[in-house]
């Protein structure tokens, strides 16, 4: 028979081409992807440590300014002409003292100030150097702040930074004591150095970086360009933590800049100053990588693939040519064998497969012989065990029948003992009816000699001495209807105690003075099953019960609702006694077909090998539980809704 040539679900070559691709380009590509952040991490690393050094060189020409204001300070102070025009208020010859000094200073201005802190003259260079002044008009005046003036008056100097909210500069200013003879106080000189735009500017040239001066709280004072301006002091806030980030990027234009935030004291003020590199040329190297590497994973894939395509043909058609064969040996009477055309791994597995093929032909020969014998000796095995079935059922209905004509012997003997005594009252009956009514005179001599009146005390005593005895022989036939239920051999819900009830009514004569039942039922769901199988299953428990105890015991039987694993309702039925119990090994096998731990000739061994699969069939479960000298525990559990398909029960 021809079979449609079948397609693997996933192709060789494609999982070739994979593996090739994953174990040469991932590598690859985390050997690229690594460098390049290592790359990056390098650029970074060395663009910080250039703007660190520029940002100490700043630091450098800022402590300069403050060497060379105070060496200049030192001259003003000092100068007797100064002090003389201070303390006589000459405002002309103070202006033209400090203008001239202002043609040679680094200051980008100069003030003085009476001891009162009155402004008297201010000069500065304007941008283009032009020295300027600043004269207060005469009906106004220009005081130093109180808070300026408390500051100064506790020491000889007071240095600090001025930041301009109307202008795009700060101010570094040093404010001296201008000391008389008899270290008098006579007024004060305030000098200024301003940090504008254009120094930044000469700065940016000279040291090929962005600058910004920022307060202490993150505002932007001044910086090399207007961007700056846009962003929120909260932006350079986290940077100037001692514990923050000291690099990080920021965009001017779309070209990436690396920034340093570095700390910076004048005086009594600290404030910051960022600086900035592009870093536009190392993403252009970044870029070339990257180039680099898709143009060889690509050349890569590209050989790769080539390479397997060409080599995969090599294994995958022997290993097609294999496929086929095999799947013909499935259909094919006779050895299916491949020509061997290499002497590599292929050929050699060409070879087993040949090998392979025989012995599947010889071996399948030999299985359709097992098979047949198996058949029949299976079917053997089947009447077997339906005649031992039987003949289990045959004894248990054996001994049923015995227990039950020895309960039934009881009722009935006690009634046919009655009998005599019945005839006889009733003989006397008739014999004093008679003479009532031929011979009424002697009807009271013929009543004490027949004793009428204990006849009539003791006939309704005997009456209902039968009457006990004849329900007691209808009870046990009833229960015994009930117990086999013969009329219900299909699915039905039934009452579980009720069921158990029953049991024990048929086992009375053995429990009877010997054996104490206690019983505790709790609430459980009617059961839907084959009631006379599970019937059979407590009587099979119950009498192994009974009979494990030697004199006198206990039963104890107790019922409740449970639930599964899988969330299926359940009822337990424990039945626990005080027989002589079992060991582990006897436990291993009490379950098991004709094992058995009776006398010979005194049991089947089936009875529990029945019971268990009865309750296997209904999806339930029996554990047990015995230890020697104390008893055994049977518990049954039994689905409330029987997992089994409804048929007619065996």
């Amino acid at each position: 028979m021809n079979r449609k040539k079948r397609k693997p679900q996933r192709s060789l070559r494609t999982i070739l081409i994979v593996w090739f691709l994953l174990f040469s380009i991932v590598p690859l590509a985390f050997v690229t992807g690594y460098s390049v952040i290592k790359y990056e991490k390098a650029i970074d690393n060395e663009l910080s440590q250039r703007l660190g050094g520029n940002a100490r060189e700043i630091s450098v020409i800022l402590a300069d300014f403050k060497t060379g204001l105070d060496s200049k300070k030192a001259n003003y102070v000092r100068d007797p002409g100064l002090v003389y025009h201070v303390s006589t208020n000459d405002i002309g010859a103070i202006k033209s003292q400090v203008q001239s000094w202002l043609k040679s200073d680094i200051a980008s201005g100069l003030a003085v100030f009476s001891r009162d802190g009155k402004m008297l003259v201010s000069s500065f260079k304007d941008a283009r150097g032009e020295i300027r002044d600043f004269t207060p008009a005469a009906n106004s005046a220009v005081f130093l702040s109180d808070q300026n003036l408390e500051k100064i008056r506790g020491s000889r100097e007071y240095a600090f930074v001025e930041f301009s909210n109307s202008s795009d500069k700060l101010s570094l200013i040093v404010f001296s004591r201008i000391m008389g003879k008899g270290n008098r106080l006579v007024g004060y000189l305030e000098q200024v150095i301003d940090i504008d735009k254009s120094f930044l500017d000469k700065l940016k040239s000279r040291l090929k970086s962005e600058l910004i001066f920022l307060r202490a709280s993150g505002q932007v004072s001044v910086a090399t360009h207007a961007d700056f301006k846009l962003y929120k002091k909260e932006f350079f806030q986290d940077y100037m933590m001692p514990t923050g980030k000291k690099f990080f990027e920021l965009n001017i234009r779309a070209n990436p800049y690396g920034f340093i935030m570095y700390p910076i004291k004048w005086g009594q003020t600290e404030f910051f100053l960022a600086l900035g590199a592009s870093k536009s040329d190392a993403k252009a190297v970044l870029r070339n990588v990257n180039y680099a590497f898709y143009s060889v994973v690509g050349a890569v894939i590209l050989l790769l693939t080539i390479t397997i395509l060409l080599t995969s043909n090599t294994i995958l058609k022997p290993l097609n040519e294999l496929v086929s064969a095999i799947e013909n040996v499935q259909s094919s009477e006779r050895p299916v064998e491949i020509p061997i055309k290499s002497d590599t791994e292929i050929g050699l597995l060409t070879e087993s497969f040949n090998h392979m093929s025989r012995s599947v032909v010889l071996a399948r020969s030999d299985l359709k012989k097992k098979i047949a014998e198996l058949e029949k000796t299976n079917q053997e095995l089947k009447e077997t065990q339906s005649r031992l079935v039987h003949s289990s059922k045959m004894i248990s209905l054996g001994q049923l029948v015995a227990g039950v004509a020895h309960e039934l012997n009881n009722p009935i003997g006690f009634i046919y003992s009655n009998m005599s005594h019945l005839k006889d009252y009733a003989e006397k009956l008739l014999q004093y009816t008679d003479v009532a009514e031929n011979d009424p005179a002697q009807l009271k001599k013929v009543k004490s000699e027949l004793d009428i009146e204990f006849i009539r005390k003791d006939l309704p005593k005997l009456v209902s001495s039968c009457e006990d005895g004849a329900r007691r022989t209808r009870d046990i036939v009833l229960g015994l209807r009930n117990f086999s239920r013969l009329e219900e051999a299909k699915l039905k819900e039934i009452d579980v105690h009720e069921s158990i009830d029953n049991t024990l009514s048929l086992l009375a004569g053995e429990i009877k003075n010997r054996v104490q039942i206690q019983k505790e039922y709790g609430k459980i769901p009617q059961v839907r099953c084959f009631a006379s199988q599970i019937n059979q299953v407590f009587m099979n428990i119950l009498s192994n019960a009974v009979q494990s105890i030697e004199g006198n015991g206990n039963i104890w039987i107790t019922t409740r609702k449970s639930t599964r694993a899988d969330g299926k309702e359940m009822v337990s039925v424990s039945f626990q006694d005080t027989g002589k119990g079992m060991t582990s090994q006897v436990m291993d096998k009490i379950f098991d077909p004709f094992f058995s731990t009776k006398g010979v000739g005194q049991g089947t061994g089936l009875g529990l090998s029945i019971s268990y699969g009865i309750v296997q069939n209904h999806g339930g479960d029996i554990l047990v539980k015995s230890q020697v000298g104390i008893g055994t525990e049977f518990i049954v559990l039994i689905p409330v809704v029987a997992e089994v398909k409804e048929s007619v029960s065996t």
